[in-house]
């Protein structure tokens, strides 16, 4: 458990890094949309999710190719280590999608779009737990780790397809109506 817990901790502490921008965004996207500038709005959103994407890759890269001098600040011990070793694959290759993850939450919180980031959660949530509960007992904690990844793509797809679960950022209703409304009378 030594070596999956150092996994857990750099996974933790590099999301916090993502999810930094997704804060910015959040900021961002408020004050435009409050102030009803939704064509510079638009930008911050097409901005912070390019940005998400270009941050995720690197930081995958990053981890994969550092994973061992990381995990060594943890501890020395070799079977730990191997064990961590064996969860890089896990850590860095869910960079990407959690970037892209945590960014489209700070879009629809930035539009107060609460109800609909809520439900996704509970949807995306009831069916990584269902996955969770067949491939953790199959798989130990590789499966634990591929329930994750599933938890936070399925949390991407849930914000950008239009066609699950009603998702409002494809659909351009609810609070993402008003940004969009400007461009479907040809000045967007």
């Amino acid at each position: 458990m030594a070596g999956h817990q150092i996994c857990v901790q750099i996974w933790l502490a590099v999301s916090l890094l993502t999810d930094a921008l997704a804060l910015s965004g959040q900021a961002l996207l408020a004050t435009n949309y409050s102030q009803a500038n939704y064509q510079q709005a638009r930008k911050v959103i097409y901005s912070v999710l390019k940005i998400g994407l270009a941050t995720g890759f690197p930081l995958a890269v990053f981890l994969f190719i550092g994973f061992e001098a990381l995990s060594g600040l943890f501890t020395t011990d070799a079977e730990v280590l191997q064990i961590a070793w064996s969860g890089t694959l896990f850590v860095a290759g869910s960079q990407p999608v959690n970037a892209v993850a945590f960014v489209l939450d700070g879009l629809y919180y930035g539009v107060s779009d609460y109800e609909y980031a809520a439900v996704s959660m509970v949807v995306v949530g009831l069916i990584s737990s269902a996955f969770l509960l067949v491939a953790a007992p199959l798989f130990s904690v590789g499966g634990v780790w591929t329930g994750l990844f599933l938890f936070m793509t399925l949390r991407v797809v849930a914000g950008f397809w239009s066609g699950l679960f009603n998702a409002r950022l494809g659909t351009k209703s609810g609070p993402w109506k008003m940004i969009y409304c400007d461009m479907e009378k040809g000045k967007g």
